[in-house]
């Protein structure tokens, strides 16, 4: 089991100073490496298509809203499932969580995959993000300690990639983004990814 995971909106709760009102964590699951293969060859093929060039990166606040839905449309004809934590910061008052933009980050990623619904166990993850050595390392231990138990294993192991050069993390953030841009409903084009890909959103959970 490979997942995949990146996020949309920001972990900043300045909501009068452009934060984002809405953070989206989105795990992309692929139970069948050769599906995820052939899926990252399409997407590599699209990238092509688009942009005549290897180098490029699919990010959603950066794409056409016809890049988006042809991304979307690619990705959907494979076989994955799709798992969100939707948080309303409006409505969270942990000064830790507020205060720390690391904390939120860990904590949402780590609530996330933990109540999964026995949906994702022994999973191969790889998450967006660079960061310093020293929170890679923490993190890591951190999912590890939370997620694994003598009674069930949800991670067998943890990276952290650079976006750049993994076509499925770009995947993951097209997907959060989907998701994301569903609560905005002052954007024009506020219903129009959701829908592209609902079939595979296993789970779409707004976090209390």
């Amino acid at each position: 089991m490979l997942v995949f995971i990146d996020d949309s909106g920001d972990a900043g709760f300045k909501l009068e100073k452009g934060s984002s009102e809405f953070f989206v964590i989105c795990a992309v699951i692929c139970d069948d490496n050769l599906e995820a293969e052939k899926m990252a060859i399409a997407i590599k093929e699209l990238r092509r298509e688009l942009f005549k060039r290897d180098d490029m990166e699919f990010k959603f606040h950066k794409s056409s809203k016809e890049t988006r839905k042809s991304f979307l449309e690619c990705a959907g004809k494979y076989k994955f499932r799709a798992r969100c934590l939707v948080v309303d910061k409006k409505i969270l008052h942990s000064p830790e969580l507020k205060g720390s933009k690391d904390s939120f980050y860990s904590y949402m990623i780590k609530t996330m995959l933990k109540y999964n619904n026995k949906t994702i166990f022994d999973a191969k993850i790889r998450i967006d993000g660079s960061g310093d050595r020293v929170f890679r390392r923490s993190f890591i231990t951190y999912l590890r300690r939370e997620l694994n138990s003598n009674e069930r294993r949800v991670l067998q192991n943890c990276k952290m990639v650079d976006s750049k050069s993994d076509v499925l993390i770009q995947m993951a953030d097209m997907v959060a983004g989907a998701i994301h841009r569903s609560y905005q409903k002052n954007k024009d084009d506020w219903k129009i990814y959701k829908d592209i890909i609902k079939k595979c959103i296993e789970d779409e959970w707004n976090f209390q």
